[in-house]
């Protein structure tokens, strides 16, 4: 027999339980070792019973939709090379630089060095 109350699941935590055990049941396991896998599976897929207070963010949808799209904008805009408006040429590698000098439509950058890259884009702007 599983340890511990059962009363913190949810109704749908404890029925799953349930359908697991008889699943097992039906295989020939013994009761007691289904009821206590059947348990381990749904703690192992919701996390177990029911969370209420203790520590974590309590943010409402909107908020946790908001803090979705500022990350997907930031990850979009570090994968493309878009530069922070406050870092200098010489700390950007040179695809960084490759990127900008080619949004500026420099020509030869391509065969460019890292500092003619620089002193290119320097003149450029």
């Amino acid at each position: 027999m599983p340890r511990g109350s059962k009363d913190k699941y949810t109704d749908k935590q404890k029925r799953k339980a349930e359908h697991i055990e008889e699943s097992y049941e039906s295989r020939g396991v013994s009761t007691d070792e289904a009821q206590a896998r059947a348990w381990a599976t749904v703690n192992k897929q919701s996390g177990g019973g029911e969370k209420k207070g203790g520590s974590g963010q309590k943010k409402s949808p909107q908020a946790k939709s908001a803090s979705r799209k500022s990350s997907a904008r930031r990850a979009v805009a570090t994968k493309h090379g878009v530069p922070r408006p406050d870092q200098s040429l010489e700390s950007m590698t040179k695809a960084e630089l490759l990127n900008r000098a080619r949004t500026r439509h420099i020509p030869g950058r391509s065969t460019m060095r890292k500092q003619e890259l620089i002193n290119a884009l320097r003149h450029a702007a």
